[in-house]
């Protein structure tokens, strides 16, 4: 197994502005081993850089926008679904939703393929439109996260 230890203060140093540059794992990996000879193995490189403390930086993806042929969403008043980047526990996808007269919910869908929404207020009953617009943005949301 790899430690830090087998690093020099300069190869520690060329690491950490390798991850300020937005490198990722593969791509630091690749890098000690070519630059540096260490034949490092993916976890030894993901072990190596929480030994280091450092913080990899991850650009955060775009919000997919759902594509709706023949109507087009303002979006103020307008019913819009995230996806959740880690599901709930016991789902397969989750996220949140906003229906056009402001009320949120949560949404989910378990391993089975059934749908829920837990609203943040008891009792209440989204429009037919709302619920319309909302289904065509959660095919989208889960075309686009290929599931």
């Amino acid at each position: 197994m790899f430690s830090s230890k087998q690093l020099t203060a300069e190869q520690i140093s060329a690491i950490k502005t390798w991850a300020s540059e937005g490198a990722q794992l593969p791509e630091i990996q690749g890098r000690i081993r070519e630059e540096m000879n260490h034949p490092v193995t993916y976890m030894d490189t993901r072990f190596l850089i929480l030994d280091l403390g450092i913080e990899l930086i991850v650009e955060k993806e775009p919000e997919p926008t759902p594509e709706v042929t023949g109507s087009t969403f303002s979006t103020e008043g307008a019913t819009h679904a995230t996806m959740d980047a880690v599901p709930l526990p016991e789902s397969l996808v989750s996220g949140k939703v906003t229906f056009s007269d402001g009320e949120s919910g949560v949404w989910t869908l378990d391993q089975t393929g059934r749908p829920t929404l837990d609203f943040d207020t008891v009792g209440y009953q989204p429009s037919s439109e709302d619920i319309m617009q909302f289904q065509v943005q959660l095919r989208a949301l889960i075309e686009q996260s290929g599931l």
